[in-house]
This record gives structure tokens, C-alpha cells and sequence, in this order.
């Protein structure tokens, strides 16, 4: 008996030990198989609830929960959950009783990063209303595509960017769109001031009957992406895709007590799901920033008490390339969530800042598959996991980077990469992972769909992203595919420059592409150019075309010129 009692006492003290040697991550992978039953279980249990529970709803419970905790913080202003609440019962109050509006509107919203932009979000998802997000960065022909690819009936813009919309407002008009304001005052005919008119409305609550037409496949956002073929696509992100990402954000990490830095873009999917939508899912609060600033960043983690941050790549890059202080580890920042850190920055920045957790992942707005480093391994997007690839199947196959399309054998299938190798990601559409496509665009829709993968008649996403699996089932990201290029933390397409180019009267062609640049993420543009016959380049008429066209991430640097 006491053999037996020793064989098992030494077998518990050599099994711990010999997995570490062997297999060092499989507690880690135990405990993200752990975090994926959570999210399961959480997401099923919300998606049986009567009345169907939504993003909003959540919101509710915390407001009802914690009604004085502070939810947004701005400048010099702060907001609790309740004033939130109100907030946005006034401006729902305010639109709902126009003649223009009527509640299921879909609606643009046209704003920078400002408490207004979440209250007006909340107000409409109460009002039952999906939401366009536009980029205040796009201009003429952009936004106008941008307006009306999804088919919006009302435009609520920011008070700053009245000019911009006065640039399409003759087409606007034509097509008997209401345009909001967020001014007291408005000078111009077919734009309506809304300020005053949400300061005197009700701050009342919005009867539930308001939204009761939704379903879990009604679209909730639209979030527009660049598109290969030129003007951005309009991503439809329906009432089930955020009722998941809910979910999910309630595994990252960030609990109630923690203040989110939260300085990218709202328009885009990590700052409004990840940031936004996440701290809505934690009962967090968040310093909210107009736009992010290097030489600000510390100076508020410190003056706020930042907990947990949010990043991509060039964000990391310009923390770690601003002058170095004797204050740098000084902070109480433990978390930084995001996506697109180099493994040399990686390295860099938790020298330099401390012992912070990177919780890098891998996600994109349309797409049906998503990667978690949970290892923390430096330079990955994740990690393979069998539970993780029964939920969403996916796979990596061999690409031809020449033709722009995926190998196939001689039966027609597409052909896996091997370890080691790289190959372009493509995910199964399923009930689970299913594919919304892009609003008013069945085209582009159909060109994100791989048929006939692995066998016949099967259906796979095509993320157009190069990944690498290596020999421990670590995940890499290699390079995008495709005509678009990332500069800024910003997807160019490079077909929609080259339009925007060859209208200038000196240009007949224009090839975009984009170029490396020595200390800098990404890729910037550059323009070969073919000259017309007996015309010379004007530089300077050039300069002003682009500037008034593309927003200045999209703006190629570089012009080469080819006289014919």
C-alpha cells in the first residue's frame, strides 16, 4: 500500500514537471479553454433571454446597477451612467419627434471622438435605429459613397465638420435626407440645428415598443473598409455579431474597477466594440481622447489612473520612439489591448514601461474568425487551439501572391500550407461563424467567399491576410494581399487613389501602391504616373486635388513620373 501511496505522491510532483519540459503551455491552453466554455455559456444564456437581450440592455443593467459611476471621461467633463442614460433619452426624444425620422431609420453618424458621438449611438439603439459610422476624415465623393451605400434616411454630423457636409448637400437634399446638426445654430438651408432641440427635449425613457422590430440578424453598425476595387465597403455588423463580442469582452481582462484609455478612431471597430462596446460589457470607465498624442499618453495614465490601454501597432512605435523620461515606468497601467505590435517594439516597450500584460489579438470587422495571444509569445497573433478551431474552423492555404489567388490541385481544392509555411487564412462560414457581407455590395460580398476549399461544395471566408503557423502552433502574421496597403492605422485602397488621381488634368494614368519606410509601421503611397501628351505636371494643382479628396493617410507621398 505505501508503494502505491509513492508511486502516486512522485507521479503528482514528475507530471507538473515533465509538462513544463515537454508541453510549457498547457496550462495556459487549459485555462483559454476554460475562458472559451465562459464565453459559450455566456453568449447562449443572453441570446435565450426574453424579451432578446442586446447591447443595450447591458448598458441598462449597469446603469441600473452602478447609475453614479463615472462612464465617460472628457477633457474637463465626466459623465455617470445615469447622466449617460439621460443623455441619450434626450437626444432619442428629440429625433423621434421629427417629421424627418421615423424609429428603424438607419442613420449616419458623422463625428469625432466626443461624448456626443456615444450618447447620439445610445439614443439610436434605443430608437431600434442601425448606425453608420462614418470616417470624419473622408470628403466629397467618399463620404457621399460612404452616406449612401447604406441607405441612410438621416446624417447627424459634428458641429466642425458642417463644411464638409455642405460639400454634398445638393445631393443629400436630392434624395430627401434629413441632416442634423450638433450646433444651437445653423445658417445654411437643408441643414437642421440639433443642439437646442435635444438641451430642450425630455430625459425621459424610451418605451422598449420603440425596438421592438429587431432580431438578432438586424444590423446594428455599419463600419466602413477600404475596398479593393476603390471607395470604402460598408461592413454590416448585425445585432448577433455585437451580442458576441460582448461575450468575448467579458473574458479581456478588464473588470469594473478599471479606467480604459480609449484615443482611437470610434468610427473604427477597436475603438468603438473593443473600446466602447467593451467597457459597456466591464461597467469600466473611459477616458475618452479626441485622437491619441505620444507626448500626452503617460501624462494622463498618470492623471486619470489608467488601468488598462489600447493600441495598434503605430501607436506602440511612437510611445516607444518619444524622448525617453525618468518617469516612464511611473503608472499604474497593467493592460494594454490590441492588435499589430512588431516583435522588436513589443520587446522595447515592456522595457522601457514595465511589467505590463500585452494581450495582442487578431480580428477584423467583417471577418469570422479572431486569434487571442493568451501565451503572451512575443511576435504572435495567437496561438492554434483545438477547442478554439472546432468552434471556427479555419485553415491556411497556399497562395499565389503573382496571380492573386489560392493554389489549387488538380481536383480544384484549395491545397494547406504546411508548418513553417506561409499561406493565406481563410475561415469556414458557419451558423457560429457566419459572414454578414458589405451593405448594397453583393459583389465585393462574393469576392470575400472561397467555395470549394477543402471539398466540394464547402464555404470559406477569404480574410486576404498571410498568417504563418509554427512548429509549437503559434500564430504569425506575415502580410496583407490584395490592392490595399496600411498606413496611419489605416487601410488604403489603392484603386481608389489612383481614381481620385487620374481626374487631375495633367495625369493620364496613376499606379498606387504602397512602400516601406525605414522607423515607421506599415506602408506610405506612392504614384507612378504617366503624364499626358504635351502637358506639364502641376504640382501644385496636384497637391491641392489630393489634399481635397483624400483624407491624409491615403494622400501618397511619393510621385514618379513617366512622360510618354
Amino acid at each position: 500500500m505505501e508503494i502505491y501511496i509513492s508511486i502516486i505522491l512522485a507521479s503528482l510532483l514528475i507530471i507538473p514537471f515533465a509538462l513544463k519540459t515537454f508541453s510549457p503551455y498547457v496550462w495556459m491552453d487549459i485555462v483559454y479553454f476554460g475562458d472559451l466554455v465562459r464565453i459559450l455559456v455566456k453568449f447562449v444564456a443572453r441570446r435565450r433571454r426574453r424579451p432578446l437581450f442586446f447591447v443595450l440592455d447591458r448598458f441598462l443593467e449597469q446603469t441600473e446597477a452602478h447609475p453614479d459611476n463615472t462612464f465617460i471621461v472628457f477633457e474637463n467633463e465626466s459623465y455617470t451612467y445615469a447622466c449617460t442614460d439621460k443623455r441619450s433619452n434626450k437626444i432619442a426624444n428629440a429625433l423621434q419627434s421629427h417629421a424627418g425620422y421615423k424609429c428603424g431609420d438607419t442613420v449616419a453618424l458623422f463625428m469625432g471622438n466626443e461624448p456626443a458621438f456615444l450618447f447620439t449611438w445610445l439614443a439610436l439603439a434605443k430608437l431600434g435605429s442601425p448606425v453608420a459610422l462614418l470616417n470624419h476624415n473622408i470628403r466629397t465623393k467618399s463620404l457621399l459613397h460612404c452616406f449612401n451605400c447604406c441607405k441612410a434616411k438621416v446624417l447627424i454630423a459634428a458641429a466642425e465638420l458642417k463644411e464638409a457636409v455642405e460639400d454634398v448637400l445638393p445631393s443629400l437634399i436630392e434624395h430627401g435626407v434629413t441632416v442634423f446638426l450638433m450646433s444651437k445654430h445653423s445658417d445654411t438651408p437643408g441643414i437642421q440645428s440639433f443642439s437646442d432641440e435635444v438641451e430642450e427635449a425630455s430625459d425621459g425613457p424610451i418605451p422598449r415598443s420603440f425596438r421592438s422590430h429587431i432580431t438578432f440578424k438586424s444590423p446594428a453598425i455599419y463600419i466602413y473598409t477600404s475596398g479593393t476595387t476603390g471607395l470604402p465597403k460598408a461592413a454590416v455588423v448585425n445585432q448577433n455579431r455585437i451580442l458576441t463580442a460582448l461575450a468575448v469582452l467579458s473574458s479581456n481582462g478588464v473588470a469594473s474597477s478599471d479606467v480604459f484609455y480609449l484615443n482611437l478612431p470610434l468610427y473604427h471597430t477597436a475603438g468603438f466594440v473593443v473600446g466602447f462596446i467593451g467597457t459597456i460589457e466591464t461597467g469600466s470607465t473611459i477616458i475618452l481622447k479626441r485622437k491619441f498624442s505620444a507626448s500626452q499618453f503617460w501624462d494622463d495614465c498618470r492623471k486619470h489612473n489608467v488601468t488598462v490601454i489600447q493600441y495598434i501597432g503605430e501607436v506602440m512605435r511612437y510611445l516607444c520612439c518619444a524622448p525617453k523620461k525618468d518617469s516612464d515606468k511611473d503608472h499604474k497601467v497593467k493592460l494594454a489591448i490590441g492588435n499589430g505590435i512588431r516583435a522588436e517594439i513589443w520587446k522595447e516597450f515592456l522595457n522601457r514601461f514595465g511589467n505590463i500584460q500585452i494581450r495582442e489579438f487578431y480580428a477584423s470587422t467583417e471577418g469570422n474568425v479572431g486569434f487571442l495571444n493568451y501565451v503572451g509569445k512575443i511576435g504572435a497573433i495567437g496561438r492554434v487551439h483545438f477547442f478554439h478551431r472546432k468552434l471556427f474552423p479555419y485553415t491556411l492555404v497556399k497562395y499565389d501572391t503573382e496571380r492573386d489567388e489560392p493554389v489549387r490541385d488538380a481536383n480544384g481544392l484549395c491545397i494547406e500550407s504546411r508548418k513553417g509555411e506561409p499561406g493565406l487564412l481563410v475561415s469556414k462560414i458557419t451558423n457560429l461563424a457566419p459572414f454578414a457581407g458589405y451593405a448594397q455590395n453583393e459583389e465585393q460580398t462574393e469576392r470575400k467567399r472561397l467555395h470549394n476549399v477543402l471539398k466540394k461544395g464547402d464555404l470559406y471566408f477569404n480574410t486576404g491576410d498571410l498568417m504563418r503557423i509554427d512548429k509549437d502552433n503559434f500564430i504569425y502574421f506575415q502580410d496583407r494581399v490584395g490592392d490595399t496597403f496600411r498606413w496611419k492605422g489605416e487601410n488604403v485602397a489603392t484603386t481608389e487613389v489612383s481614381d481620385i488621381l487620374t481626374i487631375c488634368d495633367c495625369l493620364k494614368e496613376a499606379n498606387v501602391y504602397g512602400v516601406q519606410v525605414p522607423g515607421h509601421e506599415g506602408r506610405i503611397g506612392m504614384a507612378a504616373v504617366t503624364l499626358k501628351k504635351e502637358v506639364q505636371f502641376d504640382g501644385c494643382k496636384t497637391y491641392n486635388h489630393v489634399v481635397g479628396c483624400l483624407p491624409s493617410y491615403a494622400r501618397p507621398r511619393f510621385i514618379r513620373m513617366q512622360v510618354i
